[in-house]
């Protein structure tokens, strides 16, 4: 224990540390300015003070400094970095700043979800982004951003398909295929009224506020309408390797991963002939481009010289295979943009790649709920349903006891649908998709249930940011998960206290893609032959158009971690005589399963119908367009039992398959029953919701709801995980 008098003495110090630190935060950027004043040697680490702006002399035109190789008179290459200066003006508080940016394919909408991470995290501007996508990623991304909900944020979507013409007779060796070639074709494609726009690969990350990078439009002179920054390597000088023959470049060329593009003047310079004509003539003696659209945008500015206007070089610092980058900073705080422009990108060789790695991941990582910021002082339309939805919380009452359970019901999670690469099944008549939810805690179940179900699958997933990656990570080193391209994954971002189950459900739901859906839970595994079984048995029955029905699997339990799985149901009947096997739930909650009719189905060789009973909550095969669940069963309680109702409501058979079965498997209790079990409070709420969800039933159905009533009112067993 300190002796008295000492804090003070601690306080002075620490509050001396504090101001050096501070000083050391404010000016020690400028040591490198100082020391380059002093005399120091061409070449030295650039320095960038303030928002990292080259100064710009009386006649307007950008002065350039020492190149990346250290010659201050490099010529075409010596504007890569700037002396310190005066920032330029930013753009107007509530100016509105456009982006676009290609995207295609499931991998691409993800690092576009980080990079749009980045901008949101510095921006103070309005943003509008023109996505150009093929219909994978707008599929995504549309879902994505409506979802996000992000204030101050506009979103349109461009068909990629349409302008791949334009570009298709272009040979390109570069990994970014097609897509690659597209922004050359930006100018006809955005809007005619569009005048600037700063165009983005989705392997950039930002370190500062892009309105910075926007402010950079006010140096370009009247016949300037790209912006771009050196190339930091020396593959357009061709002296990587023998015979190494890239196309023309002025000096070590640019590199196009950060574009400004002055829309407005390209189109009156006839900007689409211009390098068309500058690409046939040289595909005449090159037989490919080998970094996309890059290589003609370089040949048309050793063509037009007077077309570019030089960026400083922190504002697309490339970390490639043959990187020049360190060059161009000298501290972390001179970063503006990082460009991972390499194949290998994470894993890129560099003095560096430590920091950039950490800084990336950073935002790959970060929790997207907390950019929902709004910009005060910019009044801007709110996105689709936030003026409902404030509306709706607002008249929430924070003393209700059952104010989370409200909350979270109207709780808007962001969805991200087809999270990892997915074949969609060919079209088959009596197809039938595995629909389940899962969080963190039982991705250890995915395996087992990819061996067993070899049909195709929707999943919904509820994980934070980080959680996401590793679940990404964890796909990746399973050989089975990996080789399975028909199991679709849709990552729900996790938010509030209480676990959204029907909303993961709906998700899974939705995304499904063959005419049935086998509605079923991630702690169970199916029979082996169960998916041929559905099929089949969907045919014979007649089910659709001709029969309105939902197919009852029997479920089973088993309470050991390991156990011999059944291969039919002579196998498991002689389990479930030994002990070995239970009907689902049998000692803590018959009533959930008990209208199956266990000792019926010992015996049957058919299907045969069932009536609905309080609290039966099978698993059970429908058409995909069946009801949704009812999102206000939020945690534990009632979320299958209401959809069973809803579907007994709307008239549907409920058809017991003799041959069908599935088995629970253990685990441990989750979060929610162990509240459910312990909580008067978290019972009573519940009851609360099944009251309202009884009215809301009266409301659809009439009088026939009133058979569910005695249901309603009985309690709920605390058993059910």
């Amino acid at each position: 224990m300190l002796p008295r008098g000492r804090p003070r003495a601690l306080g002075a110090a620490a509050l001396l540390l504090l101001l050096l630190l501070l000083g050391f935060l404010l000016f020690g950027g400028d040591l490198g300015c100082e020391r380059r004043k002093r005399g120091g040697r061409a070449g030295a680490p650039g320095c960038f003070p303030g928002p990292l702006m080259p100064r710009v002399p009386p006649d307007g035109r950008l002065r350039r400094a020492a190149a990346l190789d250290g010659d201050p008179g490099a010529g075409p290459g010596d504007h890569n970095r700037s002396d310190c200066g005066p920032p330029p003006p930013r753009p107007s508080k509530c100016e509105l700043l456009h982006v676009a940016i290609v995207c295609a394919g499931h991998n691409s909408s993800r690092d576009v979800i980080t990079l749009v991470k980045s901008m949101l995290f510095y921006r103070k501007n309005p943003l509008h982004l023109h996505l150009v996508t093929d219909a994978v990623a707008r599929n995504i991304l549309e879902m994505l951003f409506h979802t996000w909900m992000v204030p101050a944020v506009r979103v349109s979507f461009y068909n990629a398909d349409e302008l791949k013409s334009q570009v298709s007779w272009i040979p390109n060796k570069h990994y970014s295929g097609l897509y690659g070639l597209m922004k050359l074709v930006l100018p006809s494609a955005l809007p005619t009224e569009l005048a600037h726009v700063i165009v983005l690969d989705t392997d950039v990350t930002f370190a500062s506020d892009i309105s910075e990078l926007w402010a950079l439009f006010a140096h370009f002179s009247d016949t300037q309408v790209i912006g771009l920054v050196e190339n930091q390597s020396d593959w357009y000088l061709g002296n990587l390797w023998k015979n190494h023959r890239p196309w023309p470049a002025l000096g070590r060329g640019f590199n196009t991963g950060v574009i400004l593009l002055r829309l407005d003047r390209l189109r009156q310079a006839g900007w689409e002939q211009m390098w068309r004509l500058t690409a046939r003539r040289e595909l005449l003696t090159l037989p490919a481009t080998s970094l996309a659209d890059q290589d003609i945008f370089n040949a048309v500015i050793k063509e037009h010289p007077g077309l570019v206007q030089p960026l400083p070089c922190v504002w697309n610092v490339q970390l490639s295979d043959h990187t020049l980058a360190e060059r161009c900073y000298s501290a972390a705080s001179d970063l503006k943009v990082i460009h991972w422009n390499s194949p290998k990108k994470l894993q890129v060789k560099n003095k560096h790649v430590e920091f950039f790695r950490n800084f990336y991941l950073t935002f790959l990582e970060y929790d997207g709920n907390l950019l929902r910021r709004e910009l005060f002082g910019c009044p801007s339309q709110p996105p689709p349903g936030a003026e409902q939805l404030q509306q709706a919380l607002a008249q929430l009452n924070e003393e209700d006891p059952c104010f989370e359970f409200r909350q979270q019901q109207l709780t808007v999670h962001r969805v991200h649908v087809t999270f990892l690469p997915h074949e969609p099944p060919p079209p088959r008549p009596h197809d039938v998709t595995l629909v389940a939810q899962l969080s963190m805690d039982r991705l250890q179940m995915l395996e087992a249930l990819c061996r067993h179900w070899p049909g195709p699958m929707s999943l919904a997933l509820y994980l934070t940011d980080a959680e996401a990656q590793q679940f990404l990570r964890f796909i990746e080193a399973s050989p089975v998960l990996a080789a399975r391209q028909d199991v679709a994954y849709h990552v729900v971002y996790r938010e509030g206290p209480l676990y959204p189950v029907n909303q993961l459900r709906n998700v899974a739901l939705a995304q499904a893609l063959t005419p049935y859906v086998f509605l079923s839970d991630i702690d169970f595994l199916p029979a082996y032959s169960l998916y041929d079984y559905l099929r089949a048995s969907i045919e014979q029955l007649g089910l659709g158009s001709q029969r309105k029905a939902a197919l009852v699997v029997p479920a089973f339990e088993t309470l050991h971690y390991r156990f011999s799985f059944p291969h039919s149901k002579v196998e498991l009947l002689a389990l479930l005589d030994v002990g070995a096997l239970y009907t689902f739930r049998y000692h803590e909650w018959p009533r959930g399963h008990a209208p199956t009719d266990y000792a019926r189905w010992r015996e049957a060789q058919a299907p045969y119908r069932v009536q609905w009973a309080a609290d039966y909550e099978p698993y059970v095969v429908v058409p995909r367009d069946c009801p949704r669940y009812d999102p206000r069963f939020v945690g534990f309680g009632w979320n299958k039992v209401a959809h069973i109702v809803e579907l007994d409501a709307q008239e549907y058979e409920l058809l017991v398959l003799p041959e069908a079965f599935t088995i629970h498997l253990p685990h441990a209790p989750s979060l929610d029953i162990s509240r459910f079990r312990s909580s008067p409070t978290y019972r009573d709420c519940l009851q609360a919701l099944k009251d309202e969800f009884h009215q809301d039933l009266s409301r659809h159905h009439g009088a026939a709801a009133l058979k569910y009533l005695p249901a309603l009112q009985q309690p709920q067993s605390p058993a059910r995980d």
